[in-house]
């Protein structure tokens, strides 16, 4: 940035733009202080509240869910972080499972991804086997989305071909990454995820279309 001006560079060629103002909103911190976290010696980890997978923090009944944790700082995430602390609390045994969290970037064309990416996947020293398709396989998406691109990308285990990631780009993603997050929640395998019927036409069939390509 120079001023009012935010210089970028695209296709090797460096650009500018002006504007009267502009905003930088990056990064979020956790609220933990100023409401008796201390008099308790609840653990933090970078200023987050740090939980185990059933949300219980290193005290005794005492859990935490949301942004709080400073981890996975989603509307969505919060919901399902909730949902586990009320269960366990309850009585009813429940993990909460990150890798099934999706994640969506909402511009045109959307962007959305759930699990491992072929990065994670390595740097975590997990075998995987991956394939990928233009959404152009699926009619609609063609239909629908004139001069479109798109891309749908599927991570499975190498071992036992259990579904460990999905990315997509391309319009709809945004409302077709639940069922890869349903299909890696469940530990559901490519040979599982061929025997369910997708509705045609839809552009969700490209997600099937993938898993054939195993």
């Amino acid at each position: 940035m120079d001023g009012n001006k935010v210089v970028f560079e695209k296709a090797g060629e460096t650009r500018t733009v002006e504007g009267d103002k502009i905003l930088l909103s990056v990064g979020r911190r956790a609220v933990t202080r100023g409401f008796g976290l201390e008099n308790l010696n609840v653990e933090l980890d970078r200023g987050g509240i740090k939980v185990d997978e059933k949300m219980r923090t290193n005290v005794p009944n005492v859990f935490a869910a949301g942004d709080v944790t400073g981890f996975s700082l989603l509307a969505h995430t919060a919901s399902r972080e909730g949902e586990v602390v009320v269960n366990n609390l309850t009585g009813k045994d429940d993990i909460m499972r990150y890798n099934a969290i999706p994640g969506v970037v909402y511009i045109n064309p959307e962007i959305a991804g759930v699990g491992e990416t072929e990065e994670s996947a390595r740097a975590k020293g997990i075998a995987y086997k991956v394939a990928r398709l233009s959404m152009a396989y699926a009619g609609r998406f063609v239909a629908e989305n004139e001069g479109g691109v798109g891309l749908c990308k599927v991570l499975a285990g190498e071992k036992y071909g259990e579904v460990i990631g999905v990315h997509m780009l391309g319009n709809p993603s945004s409302e077709m990454i639940y069922g890869a997050c349903l299909a890696i929640e469940q530990e559901m395998t490519l040979e599982e995820m061929k025997e369910v019927v997708f509705p045609h036409p839809t552009v969700s069939e490209i997600f099937k279309e993938v898993i054939f390509e195993f």
